[in-house]
């Protein structure tokens, strides 16, 4: 909870005060009774009931007052609305390292599975789109709002060829706005297995990114220990170990996050929070409204409360 006036929160110390002058007043009042040998006869007669009761409209009135000193300090809530108008572009490394098998079952199909899992996690009025790279980018679909056409980029990849990533990043932005730098809310996420060895400086695509106000965020995937087979059967397998350090770069000069998923299963949770993250906006609703109402009908009943008891004898 936040306050648009935290300048009235100081009222709230006069709980603690109206609280010790209340208690302050019953000793008094103990002090100075009037000794009388019938008082159970008084009592009885009088119908007085529990003796905790006699508190109640002083507890209702410390409530009241903190309650509306909340409500002088215009209290609000944050909640999570559904994006309405965005744009999501989601990027994914198809080169030939993708076909390693550190992730089960290789890591290609871990990507379009995870891949599959965030779009199914996003409102269906968020516009997807996709890019599928190696060497360069080879099948794209701009953002739209049938989710079913980037579904279909995603699962028709083959692993092969280099990584192109700063090609494959300066394709997704130019989907993602057009040239129109006034473009609706977007974001990308790009999932790659390797260094950038081809293509234009994915530094670089990235700054652009930042600059176009597009955060990117980045998961790299697979194990520092990934090989594959190689292609000579007397030679010992090719490393192909991720490259996490490029892709916290990325993140950090497109003002994204970066993610480093070595098993499926982190993959998919990675792709699940993006895709609950990424769907939605955090608002801000003002509650000062309810905090009066509340305020006031605690103030009405310990009115009510002291008239029912002022009568009963201490």
């Amino acid at each position: 909870m936040s306050f648009a006036a935290p300048q009235w929160l100081p009222v709230l110390a006069l709980v603690p005060i109206v609280l010790l002058l209340y208690l302050r007043s019953r000793r008094r009042a103990r002090r100075y009774a009037i000794r009388f040998t019938a008082v159970p006869t008084l009592r009885l007669a009088a119908d007085a009931g529990p003796s905790w009761l006699r508190h109640v409209p002083a507890a209702l009135l410390l409530a009241s007052i903190a309650t509306l000193g909340v409500a002088l300090a215009r209290p609000h809530t944050t909640y999570q609305a559904a994006v309405g108008q965005a744009s999501m572009m989601l990027v994914t490394d198809h080169s030939g390292s993708m076909a390693a098998d550190d992730v089960a079952p290789t890591r290609l199909a871990a990507a379009e599975s995870a891949a599959n899992t965030f779009i199914d996690k996003l409102p269906s009025k968020v516009k997807v789109g996709a890019v599928a790279f190696s060497s360069s980018p080879d099948a794209a679909q701009a953002p739209v709002t049938d989710h079913s056409a980037a579904r279909a980029i995603i699962d028709g990849q083959s692993a092969g060829g280099a990584t192109a990533t700063g090609d494959a990043i300066e394709l997704a932005l130019q989907l993602l706005h057009g040239g129109d730098r006034k473009h609706p809310p977007s974001a990308v996420v790009l999932l790659s297995d390797g260094a950038a060895n081809a293509g234009v400086d994915a530094v670089s695509a990235a700054r652009q990114a930042g600059q176009d106000k597009i955060p990117i965020y980045t998961v790299a995937l697979g194990t520092p220990n990934g090989t594959l087979s190689s292609p000579d059967p007397f030679q010992p397998p090719l490393a192909v170990p991720p490259d996490p350090q490029l892709m916290a770069q990325i993140a950090s000069v497109s003002g994204g996050r970066a993610f480093n998923a070595h098993t499926a299963d982190e993959l998919s949770s990675i792709y699940k929070h993006l895709g609950s993250q990424l769907g939605s906006v955090t608002r801000k609703r003002e509650v000062t409204a309810e905090f009066a109402i509340a305020g006031l009908v605690l103030l009405l009943l310990a009115a009510a409360g002291s008239a029912r008891v002022s009568g009963r004898l201490p």
